[in-house]
C-alpha cells in the first residue's frame, strides 16, 4: 500500500515526535546523571543489556504516542509492538547506546521513526549531552536542529573516516576484514556504540559511511531515512517487509559507497 495522501498528518506527528523526543531527552539525562546507580539486566549476552532508564523513556514516549494518536502503532525495542489501525506505525529506541550511556560514555541517542504504510516518512535522533537534534522528513531534506545538513560529498576514501559497529563474537571475523580492508585503502575508522547516532553523523559529513552486519530497525530505519535525504546513499531497511527482521546495514557518501560495499563484500 502506498503512504497515505494526507501530508498534514505526517507534519502533526513529526512536530509531536520534535517536542516528545525532547522531553525523552531529558529524561534520560537525569538517569545519565546517576548511571552508576541504575538496574541493570542482561538481554542476549553480556553486550546486549538494558536499564531502568531504557524501560521508563520507552513507557514514557510509548504512553504520550497513544494519547495523541491512540490509533497509530508503536514498536519498541524494550516492550514490544501495539497495534493501530491508522497505518501510521512509531518506532522507538529509548536509549541508543546503552552500553556507553551505562558507562558514562556520551555517545548515546534517543531515536524516533514513523512509518506511513510501511514506509519510512519522518526520523528523528536526539543527542542529548550534545544537545543536538538530527531529523528529517520524506522529501524535505536533513537537518541538525535548524541547519540543513548533508552528507560529505568532497572527502575522498583515503582522507576520512567510517564508523563501523558490531558486539556479537561471530562477527568478529568479518568485521576484522572490514576493518582491515578500510586501513589498506587508507581511511580510518571508528565506532561510538550508537548506530543511530553514527548514521546521523554520515548525514551530517563527519562520517563518509557506516555499516553494521545486524541491526533491528529500532536501531537504523530513522538515521538512514536522514542520511538519504542528505543525499547519501543508504539501504531500505524495510525492503524485506518484516519490521521484526535483524538486517545488515549500509549507508555511505555517494563518492565512496562503491569502495565501501567492495570492502564489505556486498
Amino acid at each position: 500500500m502506498n503512504p497515505s495522501d494526507t501530508s498534514n498528518t505526517c507534519g502533526a506527528r513529526f512536530a509531536v515526535a520534535e517536542h516528545l523526543i525532547r522531553d525523552a531527552g531529558r529524561m534520560a539525562l537525569d538517569y545519565f546523571d546517576r548511571y552508576q546507580t541504575l538496574a541493570i539486566e542482561e538481554k542476549s549476552s553480556g553486550q546486549d543489556i538494558v536499564s531502568v532508564a531504557d524501560k521508563a523513556v520507552e513507557t514514557y514516549l510509548s504512553e504520550q504516542i497513544r494519547r495523541r494518536f491512540p490509533d497509530d502503532a508503536i514498536v519498541g525495542e524494550e516492550h514490544g509492538g501495539i497495534a493501530g489501525a491508522s497505518g501510521f506505525q512509531w518506532i522507538i529506541d529509548p536509549i541508543d547506546g546503552t552500553g556507553c550511556f551505562l558507562h558514562g560514555l556520551r555517545s548515546w541517542s534517543v531515536v524516533i521513526a514513523i512509518l506511513d504504510h510501511g514506509t519510512p516518512v519522518a526520523g528523528l535522533i536526539l543527542e542529548p549531552c550534545a544537545n543536538r537534534l538530527y531529523s528529517a522528513e520524506r522529501g524535505s531534506g536533513a537537518f541538525c536542529d535548524d541547519a540543513p545538513i548533508r552528507v560529505d560529498s568532497m572527502t575522498p576514501f583515503d582522507a576520512g573516516l567510517f564508523a563501523v559497529g558490531a558486539s556479537l563474537p561471530e562477527q568478529s571475523a568479518h568485521i576484522g576484514s572490514i576493518i582491515a580492508g578500510i586501513l589498506a585503502n587508507g581511511g580510518s575508522y571508528m565506532r561510538n556504540g550508537s548506530a543511530a547516532l553514527s548514521l546521523a553523523h554520515v548525514a551530517a559529513g563527519h562520517y563518509l559511511g557506516f555499516y553494521e552486519p545486524v541491526l533491528n530497525a529500532w536501531d537504523c530505519v530513522a538515521g538512514l531515512l536522514i542520511v538519504s535525504e542528505a543525499g547519501g546513499e543508504a539501504d531500505d531497511f524495510l525492503a524485506g517487509g518484516d519490521i521484526t527482521a535483524k538486517r545488515p546495514c549500509f549507508a555511505a557518501s555517494p563518492r565512496v559507497a562503491p569502495e565501501f560495499r567492495a570492502i564489505i563484500g556486498t
